[in-house]
């Protein structure tokens, strides 16, 4: 039995492929309790902390600080305890006993490396099951049974949930990985079925296309100039608007609305909101102007998969809201926007933007959006061409509100005036479908008691 434990990095959410060191918490020799916060990772713009695994103490940090490493490297090696020694003469089955024993339960964040178990790793993984994967599905499950759907051969987003909220749980797993061993036979026969049956999704056969390498050139620089590392959550930006900029054609569409109506309801729902704790922004409006916009176009909230060469019509109604923090901007997720009344997604607005400027936001806060919305309002500025959240196939752009002189009725009046932009991957949506849909959300907007009488 080792006395020490090669922590790895564990899978913290669905899909993940690697993660970056961004601070540790603890140093080498220190003594750390089981669950003790030991390192801080950064992946998909959510920064987690992970704890340790066991008590011990911390031997030697495999990966500095703002380092990128793929899931299952070793990050850290974690001691038996302050000097503790194991008892040379003991068996090596009783030692992994003790091993097993001590083992604590597994945090949110992390998955103590432990050597596979001889019972799991003589299982034969199960033959593949002709099962509908949702590539888009958010799949809730502790990173124990995570790894042990690695060990079965299991996607995860194929296993139904029964625990809180869909949660997947251990035995969920393994009822799945039984019978889908038992029902492999027949998956073999209906891959051989006619086309009319609904098909597997497949990996594919080949990789899309690399683009042509391009020249890269150092700029010119001189002695005193500051050089700041492209990485952490500027990196994630930096490389999720270069994906979006080089799969995406865009176009933007621009509008301008009449908001004075708006502007008066929101005064008088401020005070009930306030009472229930919740500062109300414009925000929820607009995101329920959306929902209405959706419904007539369905198109614009979707998703495009590059690698099958097909887009998603989202049937959920989940809106990203483009969030600046201190390091750069995140966009945390509210989720079934269709489903909550406007102080129940002002609430949640509130404790999203909340908990993404403290660094503290859960990964799944940051997954299963279907469309996105930029407000520059507080800022300033009348208009943007805002770049695609991708893979999403829209954005809306709304900007700052001031009284304008316009004409109504033959005569030039003041009116509070808003702009909106609309930006559209142009491959699955047209410009006349842009300008019907963001004339369907300045509509709600403009008459904002049609939410209510339409009971959207």
């Amino acid at each position: 039995h080792p006395m020490a434990l090669e922590f790895k990095l564990p899978d913290i959410g669905e899909g993940l492929t690697e993660g970056e060191v961004t601070k540790w918490l603890v140093k080498e020799g220190q003594v750390v309790a089981a669950d003790q916060p030991m390192v801080e990772v950064l992946t998909d713009k959510a920064t987690v902390e992970i704890t340790s695994p066991r008590a011990g103490t911390i031997q030697k940090i495999m990966v500095p600080d703002g380092t990128k490493v793929p899931v299952g490297t070793v990050i850290v090696v974690i001691g038996d305890g302050a000097g503790a020694t194991a008892p040379a003469a003991a068996p090596a089955a009783a030692n992994g006993q003790a091993a097993a024993a001590k083992a604590p339960t597994v945090s949110h964040a992390s998955a103590a490396a432990a050597p596979v178990p001889a019972a799991v790793a003589s299982r034969v993984a199960p033959a593949p099951v002709a099962i509908a994967i949702d590539p888009h599905r958010l799949v809730l499950a502790a990173p124990a049974t995570r790894k042990h759907a690695r060990e079965l051969g299991v996607d995860l987003r194929t296993v139904p949930g029964t625990g809180p909220n869909g949660r997947v749980t251990r035995t969920d797993l393994e009822s799945f990985a039984s019978g889908a061993a038992t029902a492999a036979p027949a998956a073999r026969t209906a891959a051989s079925a006619p086309a009319g049956a609904s098909p597997s999704p497949l990996p594919p056969t080949r990789p899309t296309a690399a683009p042509a390498p391009v020249a890269v050139l150092s700029p010119v620089v001189s002695a005193d100039d500051e050089h700041v590392p492209l990485k952490g959550l500027r990196g994630k930006i930096a490389e999720q608007m270069l994906r979006s900029k080089q799969n995406s054609p865009h176009f933007t569409f621009v509008d301008e609305c009449d908001v004075t109506d708006l502007v008066a309801l929101r005064e008088q729902a401020k005070g009930l909101a306030e009472e229930r704790g919740v500062k109300l922004t414009y925000l929820p409006f607009v995101i329920k102007a959306l929902v209405a916009a959706f419904k007539r176009f369905p198109t614009v909230n979707a998703v495009v998969d590059d690698v099958k060469h097909e887009y998603v019509i989202r049937k959920e109604y989940n809106i990203g809201i483009a969030t600046d923090t201190d390091d750069g901007l995140t966009v945390p997720v509210v989720k079934h926007v269709n489903q909550r009344t406007i102080l129940e997604i002002g609430a949640e607005l509130q404790r999203l933007t909340e908990a993404a400027r403290s660094k503290k936001i859960a990964v799944a806060d940051l997954r299963g959006g279907t469309f996105t919305i930029t407000s520059e309002g507080s800022i300033g500025g009348i208009h943007a061409k805002p770049i695609l959240y991708y893979p999403e196939v829209g954005i809306l752009g709304i900007y700052k509100i001031a009284d304008r002189a316009v004409v109504r009725g033959g005569q030039i009046v003041a009116r509070k005036m808003m702009n909106l932009s609309i930006t559209l991957d142009h491959r699955i949506v047209d410009g006349a479908t842009a300008a019907r849909f963001l004339n369907t959300v300045i509509q709600y907007l403009e008459k904002p008691n049609l939410l209510l009488l339409e009971g959207i």
